[in-house]
């Protein structure tokens, strides 16, 4: 793969992670307590916990897109704007 082409990958990754995860939040807001109703019958989860657990969830996904993916794109186009010395 061309090194030139990988700010464009990896924003597009940033783009489609953060879409995935809007995504999943919407879809646990619209349908919480039918998703809290199923994991209760699996485990014993009260409401407090099965809502911290998920955004406990959420931002560990967040921050991971931050950490493997933003970052490394913003050093990537910093890194081409800057003349070598």
């Amino acid at each position: 793969m061309d090194p030139a082409l990988w700010p464009a990958f990896l924003k597009w990754c940033a783009i489609f992670n953060y879409g995935l995860l809007l995504l999943g939040f919407v879809a646990f807001v619209m349908f919480h307590e039918p998703m809290y109703r199923l994991h209760r019958r699996w485990f014993k989860l009260s409401a407090a916990r099965f809502d911290a657990t998920a955004y406990l969830l959420f931002g560990l996904y967040k921050i991971a897109i931050w950490i493997l993916i933003i970052v490394p794109y913003l050093v990537l186009c910093f890194v081409r704007h800057t003349p070598y010395s």
